[in-house]
């Protein structure tokens, strides 16, 4: 009797939890095209670029912030909301990107949109924008032109590694960059079997596992001087400083994968970096931006928005090697997440610029980061309390945007879709609406092994597929800094039954749910059907 009362109560709740989503979604999608449309309008006449800052007396593109934290979101943006603007202006703007910025051999360089003066190749641009924006598009839409670009950016780069080491030349001698490479290499490996991109990361790799950590009382350095083998004896936690221990961790799953004896080296190493982190966190398993290496004392007392990506990569770590200790580490953070409500993660003086921001608040930028960060985990441990906190703090990051659709007229606003993004996807467990319009709601909740959603208009629903596996060549489900999280997914040669609320069924196979089925407004369950012979 108490499984039947169950069964009818969750029935009863679907709808209105349905439709509760389906306007979380359509507030998600509608703030983030609002913001596309807005920095379109900044664009540069001649090249279609968008400068760092619209209000800039001298405005510049630079790779590393209008193109990694920008024009990514705004790709993404277009493919969910605006299908044509996809397929031109933002495939134009790449085109002008390699044009007017790259140099000969592809790494691109600031560039002063009045004057058309183009700056020295960056590498720093290039890891940038491979790790934050080309790798994020290619994590969502698979195989496009934007990884072309960045496997052809990231080998210029490497071939240019300046910094001399024992193992190998390295991009840079800090945390960050080496990070930002060694977080995108293993990937480039997987999607194109170069096994340049494999000796590369290992490079990296070898020189934190072998050098800097055992040099370092078991943690990463902010700086690092290979040539005298000693460090700056700082760790930061936050942007600017964590990438490495993601991208170490990225490079131990690969190898992993690969059988590699390399794993089984890397593992303790890892452990005892990772343990020493959680001794570092605040009585709630956060972080601190900074901290001393040796004593573990914070250096900068405050949070780090960037909190679940050093929990995502310590995830990994637990996917790879089952140790339990780690999913718990993650499990704790999450339920202690209600206590940082409106949490001024970010202090900023850009925040003040914006009329509907309270100071106290600080910048959308830290809110974003920090809900991206519980997304990233929730995917994999929908913990109640976390995902109630996602809720509360997205409701203060949208009230930060203007009319005009800007947050506070900066590259990073970016971040803002990119956010908004993962949680209107989190809202429709992936399912995408096309053509999507301002005013359409879709939600959708899971149902077991089906999914229920429902859709306020006629379109096309396109569900989502295991894009770990079939794209980016990854055996298990890691957690991966700048992915788009798979939530329901269908297989392309499972057949699956597409009911209405009225009854009427039809039965479809995954590869056109994947591609896209007209459907009418309405209520709709997906299930798998049970394999019969006939």
């Amino acid at each position: 009797m108490r499984i039947l009362w169950l069964v009818m109560l969750t029935a009863m709740a679907l709808p209105g939890q349905m439709d509760r989503f389906g306007a979380d979604h359509e507030r998600a999608l509608s703030a983030s095209q609002r913001l596309m449309k807005a920095w379109l309008r900044h664009a540069d006449a001649k090249t279609m670029l968008l400068p760092d800052r619209p209000l800039d007396a001298k405005p510049t593109y630079t790779p590393h912030n209008s193109g990694a934290d920008l024009y990514p979101y705004l790709i993404l943006t277009a493919r969910l909301t605006d299908p044509d603007l996809y397929e031109g202006r933002m495939r134009e703007m790449l085109r002008n990107e390699i044009r007017y910025t790259a140099a000969k051999d592809g790494v691109p360089g600031n560039l002063e949109l009045k004057s058309g003066a183009l700056g020295p190749p960056s590498l720093f641009g290039a890891g940038e924008y491979a790790k934050d924006g080309l790798i994020t598009v290619t994590e969502y839409l698979g195989r496009t032109p934007w990884t072309d670009r960045m496997a052809d950016l990231v080998a210029a780069a490497m071939a240019r590694a300046p910094v001399a080491s024992r193992f190998g030349n390295l991009p840079a001698a800090d945390s960050e960059l080496n990070g930002d490479y060694l977080q995108v290499l293993p990937r480039l490996y997987l999607l194109t079997g170069d096994a340049r991109y494999l000796e590369w990361g290992r490079r990296i790799a070898d020189a934190y596992l072998e050098e800097v950590l055992p040099g370092n009382f078991g943690l990463p350095s902010m700086a690092w001087d290979f040539g005298q083998h000693s460090g700056d004896r700082k760790l930061k936690l936050r942007d600017h400083g964590n990438e490495i221990v993601v991208g170490l961790v990225t490079q131990f799953a690969l190898e992993h994968q690969l059988g590699s004896p390399r794993a089984a080296r890397m593992r303790p190493v890892l452990a005892r970096m990772f343990d020493r982190l959680l001794l570092s966190s605040n009585p709630d398993g956060l972080f601190f931006n900074t901290i001393d290496t040796e004593s573990l004392r914070p250096l900068d007392q405050r949070l780090s928005d960037n909190w679940g990506y050093l929990y995502g990569a310590m995830y990994t770590y637990f996917q790879v090697t089952g140790e339990g200790k780690y999913r718990e580490a993650v499990v704790r953070v999450l339920k202690n997440l209600p206590k940082y409500r409106n949490w001024c993660w970010e202090p900023s003086s850009n925040a003040l610029k914006n009329a509907r921001a309270d100071e106290k608040l600080g910048s959308f930028d830290g809110y974003a980061d920090a809900i991206e960060s519980a997304i990233y985990l929730v995917n994999r441990e929908p913990v109640p309390e976390a995902l109630a906190w996602i809720d509360s703090e997205m409701e203060v990051m949208l009230s930060m945007q203007r009319v005009d659709g800007h947050v506070e007229d900066w590259y990073g606003e970016g971040n803002f879709n990119r956010t908004a993004l993962l949680w209107g996807l989190m809202k429709s467990q992936g399912v995408r609406a096309s053509p999507w319009r301002q005013g359409l709601r879709l939600g959708a909740v899971r149902d077991g092994n089906a999914l229920r959603f429902t859709v306020s208009g006629a379109a096309r629903i396109e569900l989502d597929y295991a894009r770990h596996r079939r794209v980016h060549n990854w055996q298990k489900n890691y957690v991966r800094l700048n992915e788009f999280p798979e939530w329901f997914t269908v297989e392309e040669n499972q057949l699956y039954t597409l009911t209405k609320a009225d009854g009427a069924a039809r039965v479809v196979a995954g590869f056109e749910l994947i591609g896209g089925v007209p459907v009418e407004a309405g209520t709709y369950r997906i299930a798998p059907m049970i394999a019969t012979g006939n």
